[in-house]
């Protein structure tokens, strides 16, 4: 398998975040100077030339690189830094910050920020400093698999190479080679006090009597540092300095010292964006019965077609052989004195209510036992870790059983503590504890779900899958190797500094990325793995679903460290990432197995996220949506003072805001529901969808992360409901899948480009601001604090009129076509039936030129496309399985009352708009049946997936269009998502005319409110 590739539109903003520091940067391949030679032995032959090419001076003055940035920040939201920060690592040059959460491609986005900076300014050396051993063997390992990607968009690849101090020959390399040169180096080879690290400053006869760093160094190079806040020490810092680096660029999802921020993505950000996995934890509550010794684990609750609500639970048995722990499955009145065979300890108790809703199991004792209780007077950590090894089984089989049929290999991960608890080698089986656990717990729960499984053709394959491995080789561990005994080991571990507590051997990262790809293929039977905690930041597998941590909590590792080796979105078989906005959160879950008790951990890891948001600003006011940049129906715009004025009364007069102007509950419900009151200013109007996202940015709701991993449940298929001949014939009516084309006259979009660039184009010309103001004549701490410690007497704004000079060449036509994907013929097409005037606006301001010419030509290519679109219907059609074998689990406590016309016999529901809509379809006469569709079904659109919310049947005869498909507005919170979400549904109602006009049949389409709106459209 081979993972692809493709360019992402928020990896993309990263890049230009910096790139665009430097713009007016003139293009230099590089200052050509001699390598000293150093002193040769006589008739020593040099493998490499003396000549040299070492990165171009930044010709930008400090005051324009700073203005480069504010331009940066404005357009991304970010508060404006007073000035350019240095560091100890890199005294007066410029210090970058680029913020982005784990598990989004921070290491591809700066390997393509290096190419990108090579193409536009000749840039070529480059130094990436990381932390430790498994990163920088992650980051070689991600130089190879990009390479052909980069190969195909920049037509050529950087050459990356380890330092290594006993291959000095590659500095000569790095040194004289042309093209995009890059040296990977873990900080400890050359902060530490070893001899073999200690060689990057000594003078060395087997180089020439020269000094590795003075090498390094002449080349002027970018240094790019992977994860900063574990490279803080001094001496670390003074290190780095000498490197005389260019700049220095600094990639974390967590920066402790910040700098000059560019670029932020953090937790919040990327789950809400639905870049990463969402999380799901299933914890362990520890908790004894009131009154009782007995022992109890409350697993889950099972919900089954035709049958109530049961629990499976753990009970002590007493048996022939003695007293053993059994997995029961309760209903309401089950007696646990009979089912445990008379063991005293659970004498009287008995279920008297399983709420599936709450998901709590009530005892006549009147404890009310919750999901995941462990109920043991002597709890040992043999009793948790064989509980949690089963929690990771059920958990995986249950991913396992629900993507096996899209193609997605299901991994999961168990990080132990000693090798020993996996690896016994004075055993004949050589199984350590925790193995045997496994296999145990594994060929039970197994047989259980074989036993589950319907016998038809959608679950054929996923049996075989199930049955064709032994179980000895359905689990592998991945540890350290001994040379000699060639068994596996305690790996070395690193006892000070930022590796404390990390492994510092390569062969076993070695092992673990040389098999990444390969575990992700069906043909791979491994699909459990057993790793040592130290290994973790080895372990980057996007198709890690499941963790299991089977090992002493500490304090040196936070929990959110811990899950983010599994954050990655998962790829399928021909190695395409499942990042489809449909369906993205279906597919891509991690559950987290921990012995802490589900509040406990989750608590704990949205405290830390939380504080990794600290930098966030949190309270609404005039000056922080002053100056901000939104997206308005006619392009990029800068919030004025009185627009910030007006919003700021607005969210105060309708109680948006707190007392302490943070976003309050009543914001909150408002939103969710639709109900947001309307604005009365007439400058605040216009715009007010556009400002959400600002109003949005101040309620850190990181409550979203990390729900309970044992609420979703999969909802029983009611199979009366299912067969109806109504539903099948609407069912066989709408399943037929689709491919879309454009057919459009390249005139057409050249034509309303050309009106759409004079009409709305619109490029400020350069302006610079000059503020005058006098020392206050007193100064308090808070005001210096503040940095107001002067008052501003006059301001004065000068706009550039005359012609913007600049060294800059810039490929007009090469840039908009990369931005709009559209021919260069086309592009000339356009630009050249543009007006004098509206072309005279690139000189005034060349970047915002292109960026608004790209963006207004985008907008008619959407818009020329979605008019012009039609659908050919294929004979593939979508398989019912999607309502049975690949229906997601979903959370119970949205799920209402049991129903009695749907197809399944409960239905979650996103807003109170479909809550009363279910409530009156279901109860309705003229409606035969109904389904909300499940995500696996959708509609190929070309601005995504799109899955419609309902397909009804109607009876024959009671109204006049009998098969139905319908939307139900919700509440949009911004002017993108309605236009997104309108040219889908534009689109939709092409496929359901090319449906109908292909087969003759009668499906009507339409966006409804309510269930009245939808009656009106059926009988008339």
């Amino acid at each position: 398998m081979k993972l692809q590739f493709k360019v992402q539109q928020y990896q993309t903003d990263a890049v230009d975040s910096v790139v665009e520091v430097f713009a007016g940067q003139p293009r230099d391949d590089g200052v050509s100077y001699r390598i000293d030679p150093g002193r040769r032995q006589t008739g020593e032959e040099t493998l490499y030339s003396d000549s040299g090419l070492r990165n171009a001076d930044i010709a930008l003055t400090s005051a324009q690189l700073l203005e480069n940035v504010h331009t940066v920040q404005r357009s991304r939201n970010l508060t404006l830094s007073a000035k350019l920060e240095d560091s100890k690592a890199a005294p007066r040059v410029p210090n970058l910050d680029v913020e982005m959460e784990t598990g989004t491609g921070k290491t591809y986005v700066y390997i393509k920020t290096i190419m990108e900076l090579y193409k536009r300014y000749g840039w070529s050396k480059y130094i990436i400093v990381v932390p430790s051993v498994a990163i920088r063997e992650g980051v070689q390992k991600s130089f190879d698999v990009t390479a052909e990607h980069f190969q195909q968009i920049y037509g050529t690849k950087p050459r990356p190479f380890v330092y290594n101090s006993s291959q000095l020959h590659e500095l000569e390399r790095f040194s004289s080679d042309a093209g995009v040169q890059v040296m990977i180096i873990n900080i400890q080879a050359f902060n530490s006090s070893g001899k073999e690290n200690r060689r990057i400053y000594d003078v060395l006869d087997d180089f020439q009597s020269r000094r590795p760093i003075d090498v390094i160094k002449a080349n002027q190079p970018i240094v790019i540092i992977d994860e900063p806040q574990k490279i803080s020490a001094d001496k670390s810092l003074a290190s780095l300095a000498e490197f005389k680096a260019l700049m220095v660029l600094r990639y974390s999802a967590t920066h402790k010292v910040p700098h000059t921020s560019v670029y932020r993505l953090d937790a919040l950000d990327a789950y809400n964006q639905k870049l990463v996995k969402k999380i799901a934890v299933r914890g362990i509550t520890v908790k004894g019965l009131a009154g009782s010794t007995a022992y109890l684990y409350f697993d889950a609750i099972e919900i089954a077609k035709g049958a109530k609500p049961r629990a499976r639970v753990e009970l002590e048995v007493q048996t022939k052989t003695g007293i053993k722990r059994q997995v029961k499955r309760l209903e309401v009145g089950a007696n646990l004195y009979d089912l445990s065979s008379g063991i005293e300890a659970y004498k009287g108790l008995f279920v008297t209510d399983i709420d599936a809703n709450r998901d709590v199991l009530e005892l006549s004792n009147g404890d009310v036992v919750i999901a995941g209780q462990l109920a043991d007077r002597d709890v040992t950590e043999e009793t948790k870790r064989r509980i949690q090894i089963r929690e990771v089984i059920r958990a995986h089989l249950d991913k396992e059983r629900e993507l096996f049929s899209r193609g997605i290999k299901v991994l999961s991960l168990f990080f132990i503590d000693e090798v020993a608890k996996y690896r016994d080698y004075n055993r004949e089986d050589t199984l350590g504890e925790y193995a045997r656990f496994f296999e145990q717990e594994y060929e039970t729960i197994r047989d259980e779900v074989l036993s589950e499984l319907a016998l038809d053709d959608s679950t054929t394959a996923y049996q075989e899958y199930l049955l064709r491995d032994e179980i000895g080789k359905v689990h592998e561990g991945y540890f350290s190797i001994d040379k000699k005994s060639k068994r596996q080991v305690d790996g070395r571990i690193s006892g000070r500094g930022d590796e404390k507590g990390q492994s510092t051997d390569t062969d076993a990262y070695d092992l673990i990325l040389k098999n990444k790809e390969r575990l992700l293929s069906f043909e791979e039977p491994v699909r459990f793995i057993f790793s040592h905690s130290a290994l973790r930041e080895g372990w980057d597998n996007p198709n890690v679903f499941v963790m299991g941590m089977l090992k002493k909590s500490d304090n040196t590792v936070s929990r959110r460290q811990e899950i983010g080796r599994g954050l990655r979105l998962a790829v399928d078989q021909h190695g395409e990432r499942m990042d489809n906005p449909v369906v993205v959160h279906d597919i891509n879950e991690l559950t987290v197995v921990t012995d802490e008790s589900y509040t406990d951990f989750v608590t704990g890891l949205q405290k830390e996220i939380a504080d990794s948001l600290a930098a966030r600003p949190r309270k609404a006011s005039v000056k922080f949506f002053t100056g901000k940049t939104i997206q308005t129906p006619s392009g990029e715009s800068v919030v004025e003072e009185a627009l910030a004025q007006a919003l700021y009364k607005y969210l105060i007069r309708n109680d948006y805001l707190n007392d302490d102007d943070t976003v309050s509950e009543t914001y909150k419900k408002a939103k969710q529901t639709g109900t947001l009151a309307e604005p009365t200013s007439e400058v605040l109007r216009p715009v007010i969808d556009s400002v959400w996202p600002l109003v949005d940015a101040l309620y850190l709701d990181v409550k979203v992360i990390g729900e309970d991993g044992r609420k979703p449940k999969k909802i029983p298929l009611n199979e009366a409901n299912f067969a109806k001949k109504e539903f099948q014939a609407l069912w066989g009516r709408i399943n037929h899948k689709a491919v879309y084309q454009v057919e459009f006259d390249s005139n057409e979009l050249i034509r309303k480009c050309i009106q759409a660039l004079d009409t709305h184009l619109n490029v400020a010309a350069l302006q610079y601001v000059l503020i005058e103001g006098q020392q206050k004549d007193a100064l308090d701490a808070e005001d210096l604090f503040n940095t107001a410690g002067f008052d501003q007497t006059r301001t004065r704004t000068h706009t550039e009129t005359v012609t913007a000079g600049s060294q800059v060449k810039y490929d007009l036509l090469g840039e908009i076509t990369e931005k709009t994907q559209l021919t260069r013929r086309t592009v000339a097409a356009i630009l050249g039936g543009v007006t004098p005037a509206t072309f005279a606006k690139f000189r005034l301001n060349p970047e915002q030129f292109i960026t608004e010419t790209a963006r207004l030509v985008n907008e008619q290519k959407a818009t020329v496309i979605v008019e012009h679109l039609t659908y050919d219907t294929l004979d593939d059609r979508f398989d019912s399985a999607i309502f049975t074998e690949n229906q997601t689990k979903q959370d119970f406590t949205q799920a209402g009352d049991k129903l009695r016309k749907h197809i399944y016999d409960y239905v979650v529901t996103d807003s109170k708009v479909e809550r009363d809509f279910v409530s009156e379809i279901d109860t309705s006469n003229e409606v035969a049946v109904y389904a909300k569709l499940p995500r696996g079904f959708f509609i190929p659109t070309p601005v995504g997936d799109y899955n419609p919310d309902w397909a009804i049947a109607f009876t024959e005869g009671s109204v006049k269009h009998v098969y139905f498909v319908a939307e139900t507005k919700g509440s949009l919170s911004s002017l993108q998502l309605k236009g997104v979400e309108n040219a889908k549904i534009e689109c939709a109602r092409k496929f359901f005319d090319s449906l109908n006009k292909k087969n003759g049949r009668d499906v009507t389409y339409n966006v409804v409110t309510d269930y009245t709106e939808l009656m009106q459209l059926v009988t008339t």
